[in-house]
């Protein structure tokens, strides 16, 4: 499991500082960071926000023990990126909360909801800093609703969540 190094600590202190910034805490933007630690914003739409509730919904709906979240922070080798949803075990969340703010643990569920601004080798990036971290899984959902699984390479349906369905 990841644990916090000097690298991760410079990351958690870089995205303090962004946090913190009350230039920045009104953007109508989803804000990571890319592994210079520079900011990176992206837009979010009404639709996004929907499918994005829609998985928190249906995770909370399907899974116990745990909890789903939007937009949780997890520092990355490749800077500190902000999951659309997460679904993390009680267990797991303990783990994540010693590793600091943002943790360096990733959910064992991380969810993208595409944008129209996200690239087919960003969003793979992004899937491997999940894993890297120690994703168990991540999900891709597209503009139409349809929802991709992987753990590491794609496969037919979600090992962790089998009831949860390919189309929102």
């Amino acid at each position: 499991m990841p644990t916090t190094t000097t690298r991760a600590k410079e990351l958690q202190k870089r995205w303090d500082e962004i946090a913190s910034d009350p230039s920045l805490r009104d953007l109508p933007y989803k804000v990571e960071t890319n592994h210079r630690g520079q900011i990176v914003l992206s837009p979010q739409t009404n639709r996004h926000t929907f499918q994005q509730k829609a998985v928190q919904k249906k995770l909370d709906e399907l899974l116990s023990g745990g909890e789903a979240f939007q937009e949780l922070a997890i520092a990355t080798s490749g800077g500190t990126k902000q999951a659309d949803v997460v679904w993390s075990s009680d267990d797991r969340m303990a783990e994540m909360r010693e590793t600091g703010d943002p943790t360096t643990l990733a959910p064992e569920i991380c969810v993208e909801v595409l944008s129209s601004s996200n690239t087919e080798e960003e969003i793979r990036e992004k899937r491997g800093l999940y894993f890297e971290s120690g994703a168990e899984e991540v999900w891709v959902v597209d503009k139409e609703g349809r929802v991709r699984f992987f753990r590491q390479e794609e496969i037919e349906a979600s090992e962790l969540v089998p009831e949860f369905p390919d189309q929102l």
